[in-house]
C-alpha cells in the first residue's frame, strides 16, 4: 500500500486540497461570463483554457525553475494518455451540462469521489475503511444538496446524459489516480500540470475539428475556433479563466494528490460547489437556500469525518509497525 512518507504530509495536503477547491469555485463564474456574454461554444473555451494554462505555466517554469520542463522521454507516453483523460473529462463535462444543466451535471461529476475510491482500492492498493465510506456518502449528498438536485426531475426520461454524466464522474476519477500514480513516479505535480494540459489541447484541438452536428459543442468550422476575433475584452477573461482558476485549482490539486491519498484528495476537493454557491452568492447575488445551506454542512461534515478518522488511523498503523519491527 502506498505510504505518504513525511508523518506532516497529510495536515498540509488538506490545507493545499481545499484551497485548491476554492480557486476550482472560481472557474464557473469565468465560463458562465465567456458563455452568456460571447456564445463561445463549449469545446472552443476549453481548448483556450488548455492552451492559456499551457501559455501561463511554461514561461513561469522557464524562468523560476526551468529543470521541471524536462522529462525523460519514456514518461511521454504516460503524459499523453493522462492529457488524454483530462481533455475526456473536460469533453464529458461539457457535454454533461448542455443535457442535464449546471445542478445534475456538478453532482453526476462529484460522484468521482466514489469512483476514486473504488479505483484507488482496486489499482492503488488505498484503505477503504468505513470512515472513507462514510465520508463518500455524506460527501455526495452535500453536492446533491448544494446542486439543487432534489428539486430538479432530471434524471426521468434522459438516459444518455445521465450515462455521459457519470462517465463525466468517472472520467475525474481516473485523472486523480494519474495524479497519484504521477507522484509514484517522481514527476513534479507542475511537470505533469504543463505536461497534461498540453496534450489535453492537442486532444482537444482534434474535437473542435470534428463538425458541431456530429459533437455538440464544437464550433461549426475550423475558422470558429478563433470565436472572439478582435474582442480583447473576451480574450483577457479567457486567459485570466486558464490562469487563474485553472492553474491555481488544478495545479494545488496535483499538489495534494502528492501528499494525500487520492481518494482523499478527491473528497477535500469536492467542497468546489460549496465554494461556488457562496462566490455566487457574493458575487452574483444569488440567495443560499436552507437545503444548500444544509448541503453545505454535510459536505464539511464529511470531510471532518475523514480528517478526524484518518488522523486516528495513521499513528495506530505507525505504532503497529512499531511494534512488529
Amino acid at each position: 500500500m502506498p505510504t505518504l512518507g513525511r508523518s506532516g504530509s497529510q495536515p498540509k495536503g488538506y490545507v493545499v486540497a481545499v484551497i485548491a477547491a476554492f480557486f476550482l469555485s472560481t472557474t464557473a463564474i469565468f465560463i458562465r461570463y465567456l458563455t452568456l456574454g460571447f456564445g463561445v461554444p463549449a469545446l472552443v473555451l476549453a481548448l483556450w483554457r488548455d492552451v492559456f494554462v499551457v501559455v501561463t505555466l511554461i514561461p513561469a517554469l522557464a524562468i523560476a525553475r526551468p529543470r521541471l520542463l524536462r522529462v525523460p522521454v519514456r514518461l511521454l507516453p504516460y503524459l499523453a494518455a493522462y492529457g488524454l483523460v483530462l481533455a475526456l473529462f473536460n469533453s464529458l463535462w461539457t457535454l454533461s451540462v448542455a443535457l442535464n444543466g449546471a445542478a445534475v451535471a456538478t453532482i453526476l461529476v462529484y460522484s468521482s469521489g466514489a469512483f476514486t475510491a473504488v479505483l484507488g482500492r482496486l489499482f492503488l492498493k488505498e484503505r477503504l475503511g468505513w470512515a472513507k465510506l462514510a465520508a463518500v456518502a455524506m460527501s455526495l449528498g452535500g453536492c446533491a444538496l448544494v446542486a439543487g438536485l432534489l428539486e430538479l426531475g432530471s434524471w426521468k426520461g434522459n438516459l444518455a446524459g445521465v450515462l455521459i454524466g457519470v462517465a463525466g464522474g468517472l472520467s475525474y476519477a481516473l485523472y486523480s489516480l494519474f495524479g497519484r500514480s504521477a507522484a509514484d513516479r517522481g514527476l513534479d505535480p507542475w511537470t505533469t500540470l504543463v505536461y497534461t494540459f498540453a496534450f489535453a489541447a492537442f486532444f482537444l484541438f482534434l474535437a473542435n475539428c470534428v463538425p458541431d452536428e456530429l459533437l455538440p459543442g464544437s464550433p461549426r468550422s475550423l475558422r470558429d475556433i478563433l470565436w472572439l476575433a478582435s474582442s480583447w475584452k473576451g480574450w483577457l477573461v479567457l486567459f485570466l479563466l486558464g490562469a487563474i482558476p485553472t492553474v491555481g485549482g488544478f495545479g494545488l490539486y496535483n499538489v495534494s494528490l502528492s501528499l494525500l491519498p487520492s481518494s482523499v484528495a478527491s473528497l477535500v476537493v469536492s467542497l468546489e460547489p460549496v465554494f461556488t454557491a457562496i462566490s455566487a452568492y457574493l458575487l452574483l447575488g444569488e440567495r443560499l437556500m436552507t437545503v444548500q445551506l444544509a448541503g453545505a454542512a454535510l459536505l464539511l461534515g464529511g470531510v471532518l469525518v475523514l480528517r478526524l478518522f484518518e488522523g486516528r488511523a495513521r499513528p495506530a498503523r505507525l505504532g503497529l509497525s512499531d511494534r512488529q519491527g
